[in-house]
């Protein structure tokens, strides 16, 4: 029987994170969210109201951290 050479996935590791670049609809959506959540959710049901203000805060801070840290792509 000939004997099989095993070898080992290489698993790729990144040298440093980078940050995807999102659209501006997104941050767009997480301020509407934020505010609509705040005046008409927030008052009929408390805990609906923080949690859906906490997920639109969230969608804003990764826009945030998107613009601000994501390469530019340059366009010919």
């Amino acid at each position: 029987m000939a004997k099989k050479k095993v070898t080992k996935k290489r698993i790729k590791k990144f040298s440093r994170w980078q940050a995807v670049p999102l659209k501006g609809s997104f941050m767009v959506t997480a301020i509407l969210g934020v505010l609509l959540s705040k005046y008409y959710v927030y008052p009929v049901s408390y805990n609906l109201g923080i949690a859906s203000m906490l997920v639109f805060g969230i969608m804003f801070f990764a826009a945030v951290v998107s613009m601000t840290l994501s390469p530019i792509p340059h366009v010919k």
